[in-house]
């Protein structure tokens, strides 16, 4: 099975600043802003969405293929998710743009000034998807992840168009798309992924109801944080599976994107859904102890080990069966 995952790929220029923003703003200043702020350090990650769940799909052995726009200063990031099983021959470079960035500095109060740079993700509308089938001699699942909405709708639009496979994650873009364009996103997708609040912007969004949105999709992944996951589809009873123990809560960015990977990874090796859910949630547990959302390892003694202490010793056996593979 060749998956491919379409979606944002950026780096995160994280600074901290040893002081308060608010002690430097003079309120009677405010229509002449002009502020700048000596830090303490500099730390930059590696991340977008679709980059984030490939990491961790090339972690868990498979080859997924990653589409997406990115700029020439590519090459060190390109070479590391190639060293970590990513399939990169697909990302389209931007002659003229940079690699979309996010930058931050966080205060001692943990007040945030940040800037996100688009960039080069503009340039995937550009991206045709029958390329990649050809290239690759096919494609099982096409995953819509976040990205230029452009893009989102444009991929969506040919998947059905083809007749690909695809699974809907507007996550964060929702927000900022049509109803019309949501419902395209939505409508025919063999998985749906939304978390809770989501849910409700969708259904507000679309003018459909939860059974409305049942009838356009093969199931929908319903993500509840450390509520766990429901998995629901037309006629059938709801999935449910608990959230996966967690030793110590370090950042919780990126959790989404582990998630998905390790139920991608499940589907790919046949596992049923409850099983498929068990792994994410035990991925995005490791990633929830982890800073930085591509700064960890997926060995498969320890996957076992935590599968068997949050799910039991036969979900472990299943599990670390297509593991060992």
């Amino acid at each position: 099975m060749r998956i491919a995952v379409t979606g944002s790929i950026a780096t995160d220029h994280l600074m901290n600043f040893p002081g308060r923003f608010t002690e430097r703003i003079v309120a009677d200043q405010l229509e002449s802003l002009s502020l700048s702020f000596l830090v303490d350090d500099l730390e930059i990650r590696r991340g977008g969405v679709a980059a984030n769940i490939c990491f961790a799909m090339g972690n868990l052995g498979l080859n997924p293929v990653l589409v997406g726009a990115v700029g020439t200063d590519f090459d060190d990031y390109r070479a590391w998710l190639e060293r970590h099983g990513v399939d990169t021959a697909s990302v389209r470079v931007s002659d003229d743009k940079h690699t979309a960035r996010f930058v931050c500095t966080t205060d001692t109060d943990q007040n945030q000034i940040a800037s996100f740079y688009a960039g080069a993700m503009s340039d995937a509308q550009l991206i045709e998807l029958k390329s990649v089938y050809d290239r690759v001699g096919g494609l099982d699942l096409v995953l819509i992840s976040p990205n230029d909405p452009v893009a989102m709708v444009r991929h969506t639009q040919e998947c059905r168009d083809r007749g690909y496979r695809f699974i809907a994650d507007p996550s964060q873009q929702l927000a900022s798309m049509s109803g019309d364009d949501v419902r395209q996103l939505v409508d025919g997708a063999t998985y749906l992924f939304t978390n809770e609040y989501e849910t409700q912007l969708m259904m507000q969004s679309t003018g459909w109801s939860r059974d409305e949105i049942l009838s356009r999709v093969g199931q929908w992944v319903m993500t509840h944080g450390a509520d766990g996951v429901h998995v629901m589809s037309e006629g059938r009873d709801t999935i449910s599976v608990p959230a996966a123990p967690v030793k110590e809560l370090r950042d919780p960015t990126g959790v989404g994107d582990a998630f998905r990977a390790g139920f991608l990874w499940g589907v790919h090796q046949d596992l049923n859904v409850e099983r498929a859910c068990q792994t994410g949630a035990t991925i995005a547990s490791i990633v929830l102890e982890t800073v930085g959302t591509q700064e960890y390892e997926l060995r498969p003694d320890d996957l076992s080990e935590r599968i068997a202490r949050g799910y039991g010793e036969q979900a472990a056996a299943e599990i670390s069966a297509k593991l060992r593979k």
